[in-house]
């Protein structure tokens, strides 16, 4: 497991230490098997998603309630509710730490592929609005993760995009300006509809690959959207 080196493992260890005299009794259902170092597993996605929502969630000063909650239905989804318990254990020992957001970050591109990178910021995007508004330090926040982890801006634009409900944000979902061509709007639908395609997270299992349904699920609805603007048929 890559997650258990470098300043992610750093903080893991800190956190399971206040948590247990054992760290052995932690089991963060990483399945039992090292893998090859620098292949991504989804205990590896788990613990680089708990860092990176907790410096999110403190970014405005706060923890809220419906942020924990938004949080813990995530893992209720790809985990189960045994494992969640653990999970939300781990990350409210998280939450007392301070974060080295760029170290955490550099070790997560090192080590993680693009579209699993992808699928975390849409993930940080969904616990700032769990609340019912993206605040604007959480925003702040997840854009300095966004460029630490080496995602260009048009992608970071297009997933916060998937956030608010108008046709110049279906645009931007789309990586396009609202002034392209009916055919150019197909294009890069096609194109969207490859880059977020559950399959890209294959290797994390079936469990993520549901979380990933939502973002192209996004996709889709932007170019529903267009379509109906400009009536394209």
């Amino acid at each position: 497991m890559w997650a258990f080196g470098g300043p992610i493992g750093a903080m893991l260890g800190f956190a399971i230490g206040s948590m247990f005299d054992n760290a052995k009794q932690v089991d963060l259902n990483y399945g039992g098997n090292i893998p090859k170092r620098g292949r991504t597993q989804r205990g590896d996605f788990g613990v680089s998603l708990l860092i990176l929502a907790a410096a999110v969630v403190k970014a405005d000063g706060k923890v809220l309630k419906s942020e924990l909650n938004y949080v813990k239905r995530f893992f209720e989804q790809q985990f189960g509710k045994r494992d969640t318990a653990q999970h939300m254990l781990l990350f409210r020992e998280l939450l007392k730490q301070d974060v080295d957001v760029r170290e955490v970050c550099l070790q997560i591109k090192s080590n993680m592929g693009i579209h699993a990178r992808l699928q975390l910021l849409h993930f940080l995007f969904g616990i700032s609005k769990a609340d019912g508004h993206v605040d604007k330090n959480e925003v702040d926040m997840i854009e300095r993760i966004s460029n630490y982890l080496g995602i260009g801006s048009n992608d970071f634009l297009s997933i916060r995009a998937m956030f608010f409900n108008d046709t110049n944000a279906a645009y931007q979902v789309l990586e396009i300006d609202a002034n392209v061509s009916d055919a150019e709007v197909k294009k890069s639908y096609r194109k969207m509809a490859i880059k977020y395609h559950p399959d890209k997270l294959a290797h994390l299992g079936e469990e993520f690959q549901k979380a990933a349904k939502e973002k192209f699920q996004k996709v889709t609805e932007a170019y529903v959207t267009i379509k109906k603007e400009r009536d394209i048929k």
